[in-house]
């Protein structure tokens, strides 16, 4: 696993060890970062159930102004902060312990986010779904008005996620092998 582009391009990441994190693969980063370029130049930006750090490390290599990176796993955390000591990143990003529901509401009140990607575990389910009810739920307060939510999910997914959650509606999917990405925005 490696950055994809910008200013960390073609340097090598860790990812946490053992089967619980399944790493976004280079090329639908790749895909993904191809879509977000326009706005991803100090952009906020939220990696929500991050693992390995990969995606926000990539938007923070593009130009991100600030990326929170989320999870709960002890293995992701210790990876994230490889990952960054790595590259020497050493501001520009929030590294936030705990389950993704409270951390969204501790980041509410700071500051919205352009983008906010989220990667659950495939198996689950009802974390796609509590993540972006809330996240739609609260939209005013964790997104810019032109914020953008994106969810990576496998193909089988795409039938039960919602085409909306309160105001933000699914505006383009993407595949990619098994992998696909639902773009969502107000």
């Amino acid at each position: 696993m490696r950055v994809i582009g910008g200013t960390y391009r073609s340097r090598r990441l860790a990812a946490p060890r053992g089967m619980a994190t399944r790493p976004t693969s280079d090329r639908l980063r790749e895909t993904l970062f191809n879509v977000l370029a326009p706005g991803i130049v100090d952009a906020v930006f939220a990696d929500l159930f991050a693992g390995s750090g990969a995606v926000g490390i990539e938007a923070l290599s593009r130009g991100a102004r600030l990326v929170y990176f989320v999870d709960q796993a002890p293995a992701a955390i210790a990876a994230i902060r490889i990952n960054l000591a790595a590259l020497d990143i050493k501001s520009g990003f929030r590294i936030e312990t705990g389950s993704v529901f409270a951390v969204l509401k501790r980041l509410a009140p700071a500051e919205r986010c352009t983008i906010v990607f989220l990667d659950p575990p495939y198996a689950a389910a009802a974390d796609y779904a509590r993540t972006l009810e809330h996240i739609g739920n609260h939209a005013d307060d964790l997104l810019t008005p032109d914020g953008i939510v994106v969810a990576e999910h496998s193909r089988q997914m795409q039938e039960t996620l919602a085409e909306a959650y309160g105001p933000l509606r699914r505006y383009r999917v993407l595949a990619h092998g098994d992998a696909r990405l639902s773009f969502y925005r107000r």
